[in-house]
């Protein structure tokens, strides 16, 4: 899909911002009125500020983080100032479009608008997605080892049977995760025009007809995005690889930052949290609603409930707050000031030009929370 001023204000409206909000504390007042206790008020005024502080500082640096990355991806084209007006608007995105959509759909779009060229554009979100790939496929064995397989979580009420299922769906999901970073890989740097034929093959076949036109994008999308590359060096890589190290880890102790305020963790307990919102992600990934607003609500209490009991509510709500609803409110306050500026001498050319949308890619990002 070709995306314009037009579609891309269309992604970045009120409504987009209202129906997420709405339906986030909907879910949180709801699991308030069934859930909530005397003291419940006291035991937030009583939050240790130390990990509080740390939640927040780990939040800052992690922006700060993106920032770093997506400059040094794209060859420092970008300044902070607009490394930081990218990153906003890809996290709002992220937060306002479905899990199954996410933010990668518009940023190449965005990078072109900050006159990067599309080709390199694309390829540059296509390295940030399979980065993001790769870490989660690399992180799940090392949280298994040091947990010793503990990352289930002990559900009240969840049988066997489902736990089961829970342990299977989220040992294929990691498969199909792996197999995509993988084949992202082989198609980058390995053997571009095998892959290319691949997909100008599948294209042609009956049943994947309607994903013609898209199939056959991504494979010119992959023979631009390989050559650009295949031309970086290995510092290049060095600061795109640690630096998605870095925001990752970072995103994923939060909760457990935010746990610690409210009750004691031990260093098995800060792991424990850690894998468990590896699968949490897994949950976000498949909901339908914008940002996973609602799923993610009532899917906190069953990943992170033991360590929190009843206080759970307030802490998902803390949660959402820091993670999701402050991008939504900093993307709408960003995106028209941006507009302005992008959009101020607009080339209906370049307009022409950005037809060659990317195709959407899988990413971790996409389970934001």
């Amino acid at each position: 899909m070709a995306l314009s001023k037009q579609k891309l204000q269309e992604q970045f409206s009120v409504r987009k911002i209202i129906l997420p909000l709405l339906l986030g504390f909907g879910v949180i007042g709801y699991m308030l009125y069934t859930t909530y206790e005397p003291g419940q008020l006291q035991t937030l005024l009583k939050a240790n500020l130390f990990w509080v502080a740390m939640a927040i500082s780990v939040l800052l640096v992690r922006d700060f983080g993106y920032m770093y990355r997506i400059r040094y991806i794209t060859d420092k084209v970008l300044s902070w100032k607009q490394s930081f007006n990218v990153i906003m608007l890809w996290e709002f995105a992220s937060c306002a479009l479905p899990s199954v959509v996410g933010g990668t759909t518009v940023v190449a779009y965005i990078l072109f608008k900050e006159k990067i060229p599309l080709g390199k554009s694309i390829a540059q979100v296509m390295v940030t997605s399979m980065l993001d790939n790769l870490y989660f496929v690399l992180a799940v064995p090392l949280v298994l080892y040091f947990t010793k397989g503990n990352v289930l979580p002990e559900m009240i009420g969840l049988s066997e049977s489902l736990r089961e299922t829970l342990g299977i769906a989220f040992f294929v999901s990691y498969l199909l995760v792996a197999l995509y970073a993988f084949t992202m890989f082989y198609a980058l740097f390995i053997n571009p025009q095998a892959v290319k034929r691949l997909f100008l093959r599948l294209g042609r076949l009956k049943p994947l007809s309607r994903w013609r036109e898209s199939m056959f994008r991504h494979a010119n999308e992959l023979l631009i995005s390989s050559k650009h590359l295949r031309s970086k060096n290995a510092t290049y890589w060095l600061h795109a690889g640690v630096s998605t190290v870095f925001v990752w880890t970072a995103r994923y102790i939060i909760i457990g930052f935010l746990i610690a305020a409210f009750t004691h963790l031990s260093l098995h307990d800060h792991l424990v949290i850690f894998s468990r919102n590896l699968i949490y992600k897994i949950v976000l990934f498949v909901s339908i609603t914008p940002g996973a607003a609602g799923i993610a609500e009532i899917a906190f209490p069953a990943f992170f409930g033991a360590f929190l009991g009843s206080f759970t509510t307030i802490v998902v709500l803390l949660y959402r707050m820091l993670t999701h609803y402050l991008y939504l409110v900093m993307g709408a306050v960003i995106f028209p000031r941006w507009a302005a500026r992008v959009f101020k001498n607009n080339d209906p050319a370049e307009e022409a030009a950005s037809n060659i949308a990317p195709a959407p890619a899988l990413s971790p990002k996409q389970l934001t929370l």
